[in-house]
Parts: C-alpha cells; structure tokens; sequence
C-alpha cells in the first residue's frame, strides 16, 4: 500500500504533503530532521491520509495536492476539525514546555 499523507508542523504550523510504502518510517524520518523539506520545523503530526494499491496513484494525489489550490482547499475543507485538534495540540505542547 501508499500512503499520501498530510502533516502539520507543531513548531511553525506549517502543511506538509507527501507519499510514502511505510508512513510510520517516514514520520520518523520527518521528525528527525532526516527530510530536507521538512529539517528543524518538528515536530510533525499525521492529520490526514489516504491509502493506494497503486505507488503512480498515490504520485498523482500528491501531485495534485501540491500543485493545484482546489484540491488542497477542497482536503482543507474537509478536514478542518483535524486541523484545529492540530492547533489546540500545538498549544498545549508549547504551554507545557514539552
């Protein structure tokens, strides 16, 4: 299976989009600075994901979701609830110091 998933960074609250055969592994990866993309904005979280059979389906979604606005604000849209837990969960961090 492939994963097309969507972060937010607890740091700076930025989106991140990508794709991936092993989501686990690869958001390890983002959160120890070992994606260029993603280096020292950690840490991330997982609030959204769809799964493919297919790797050149899941190429095109995440292609789609960088590069055409519709489809990000369609997803945005969508999953707005998972993006405000993602900001109350920032908040909490921060004001914990953890």
């Amino acid at each position: 299976m492939y994963y097309v998933y969507l972060l937010v960074s607890l740091k700076t609250k930025e989106l991140y989009i990508g794709y991936t055969n092993n989501l686990e592994k690869r958001l390890g990866a983002h959160n120890t600075n070992k994606s260029y993309s993603t280096k020292n904005k950690g840490p991330w979280i997982v609030v959204y994901c769809e799964m493919y059979k297919s790797k050149e389906d899941a190429k095109i979604r995440e292609h789609r979701l960088k590069n055409y606005g519709q489809a990000l604000n369609e997803l945005k849209k969508r999953i707005t609830g998972s993006l405000s837990l993602a900001n109350l969960v920032r908040e909490e961090v921060y004001k914990f110091g953890t």
